[in-house]
């Protein structure tokens, strides 16, 4: 089920025994592919299906039958720090997303990947994932999951992104995914669910259609990121990978689409990238002016295979592109960079995929103040071992601030320079002006292996340095005991963490302060014969 459908980082042709054998392990389950043989560097897919399967040889299920406004389940009241949000305990849920009601921050809605694992009498593990909506009204102390249906030709969704307008209208938007056989799927479809209701129920619409399956001729759309302004107004961008036959690489482009009228009818999605044609993993933002907008990687380098942050504006009436694109910065994230596991990129004694992407965040207090976030191994020893377990990594959050709306960005951005492996950063700026980054933090762990949720302050408007304090009251360790995304390279590190998500994000509170959602591996999950770490879907506020 699922499995690797992905196109590979490509390295020298001498790649090591080890990374070879990982490889070969890779491609063990279902749904292997791995696009083009061109000279195509980057890890573009990093969707929900192309993550490998929390339990090996699950087949997908069908689920219960539910309906909208359905309540699945509630957490106890929860008076700690951390707080989890998780109540239906049937499998893991990682890739976080938040938002909070600006007509009651009390209303607060996380979006996850979230697995539904079933095990018969036979020993036959059924899988779904179906996507929640975690909910609190309470502030956080209590979450309640609803469901978020797209209708019978999905049997999945992932790779979450919510938004609230200024009006309290909710929008959810995710991938869909159809099986046309027991190891295939069409390309996902971008959809985007909204609820009038503070998230319990909720209506669907398909904002736009991939073509082809995994590993055909066709359109596969990836990592979609939604962002919400005014009454009934939101836009959604997503990458569309552009693929020949067998499913050869032929252009990553990045297009967006926006709604008036609460979610209700889209317009039709329009390039947004320019003539670049190397891009994906966008992310929207709205400024105080309700001037919108993108950023996104491009990999203008094929030769390092390192990417470029860039930027443009988009129109908030029709989404279509006024300027850009501009250049933030070169992002160091090429061939020999990290570490691979799996083809793909990670982290010292470590196998769970990894990469540069962070986002892009607006100053509420100054419409002209931007700034990008993203992690990368400026500060690391290069070139970077090909095995994670050879390799000390040092990925450190990096910062780039623009005043004049996106056309100029700072020369040389400012890095956090912190001990061990920082990564998946989000950024946002609180209603002071003041930038506030969440991050997995390592620096904890003088192994460099277990991970805390920080968040880093700016010391003042503008500075670009920064105070750092852990939000976890527990660290997480995902190079050994994982209960779902497991696999056992070297013996020393068993059952070490295959998959995480790729993002995990902050927001902030109108009345001040940020709330973080983050995934967490602090508590013991069993499933059948075996026990471990599991994946949850954690919160916490900071003043």
């Amino acid at each position: 089920m699922t499995s690797n459908i992905r196109r590979a980082i490509r390295r020298p042709r001498s790649l090591s025994a080890f990374v070879a054998a990982i490889v070969a392990l890779a491609v063990g389950a279902g749904l292997a592919t791995i696009f083009g043989q061109e000279n195509q560097p980057v890890d573009f897919s990093h969707n929900v299906l192309d993550a490998p399967a929390p339990v090996a040889g699950a087949v997908f299920g069908s689920g219960p039958a539910l309906h909208p406004g359905d309540l699945i389940c509630t957490t106890p009241f929860q008076t700690s720090a951390n707080v989890d949000t998780d109540c239906e305990k049937k499998g893991p849920s990682n890739e976080t997303s938040i938002a909070i009601n600006p007509t009651n921050e009390d209303n607060m809605i996380g979006g996850a990947n979230d697995y539904q694992l079933g095990l018969n009498s036979g020993g036959h593990v059924t899988e779904t994932i179906h996507s929640r909506a975690h909910v609190t009204f309470d502030g956080g102390r209590s979450w309640s999951e609803f469901p978020i249906l797209f209708g019978s030709a999905y049997q999945a969704t992932g790779d979450p992104a919510v938004a609230f307008d200024a009006a309290g209208h909710a929008y959810y938007a995710t991938l869909g995914f159809r099986f046309v056989g027991p190891t295939n799927a069409q390309n996902p479809d971008v959809l985007v669910a909204n609820s009038g209701d503070g998230g319990r129920t909720w209506a669907s619409v398909r904002v736009a259609t991939g073509s082809g399956n995994f590993g055909s001729v066709g359109d596969l759309l990836d990592k979609e990121y939604v962002a919400a302004w005014g009454d009934g107004n939101a836009i959604v961008t997503f990458g569309d990978f552009r693929l020949a036959q067998k499913g050869s690489f032929v252009s990553a482009r990045i297009f967006s689409s926006v709604t008036h009228d609460g979610g209700t009818t889209w317009s039709t999605p329009q390039v947004i990238s320019g003539n670049l044609d190397e891009a994906f993993v966008s992310v929207p933002v709205v400024a105080a002016d309700s001037r919108i907008y993108v950023a996104f990687l491009n990999t203008t380098d094929l030769t390092t295979g390192r990417d470029d942050y860039e930027v443009v504006e988009v129109s908030p009436s029709t989404g279509a592109r006024l300027f850009g694109p501009v250049k933030v910065a070169t992002t160091i994230d090429g061939f020999t960079d990290y570490p691979l596991a799996f083809g793909r990129q990670t982290y010292q004694d470590s196998l769970f995929r990894t990469w540069a992407a962070g986002n892009i965040t607006a100053d509420p207090t100054n419409a002209a103040h931007l700034a990008v976030v993203w992690s990368d191994m400026r500060n690391s020893v290069l070139p970077a071992p090909g095995n994670p377990y050879a390799a000390t990594t040092n990925s450190d959050v990096i910062v780039s601030q623009s005043f004049d709306r996106g056309r100029t960005w700072t020369a040389t951005p400012a890095a956090l320079k912190l001990a061990g492996d920082q990564f998946m950063p989000w950024g946002a700026y609180d209603r002071r002006g003041i930038l506030r980054i969440g991050l997995f933090d390592r620096r904890y762990d003088a192994a460099n292996h277990m991970y805390g949720y920080s968040l880093a302050t700016e010391k003042r408007a503008g500075a670009l340095t920064f105070t750092t304090t852990q939000l976890t009251t527990e660290l997480s360790d995902p190079t050994t005991g994982d209960r779902w995304f497991a696999a056992t390279v070297n013996p020393a590190f068993p059952f070490a963490t295959t998959f995480l998500g790729d993002y995990s994000n902050i927001a902030a509170m109108p009345s001040g302060g940020i709330a973080a959602y983050w995934t967490d591996m602090r508590q013991k999950a069993c499933f059948g014969s075996r026990c471990g770490q599991g994946e949850d879907a954690f919160f916490a506020i900071a003043p």
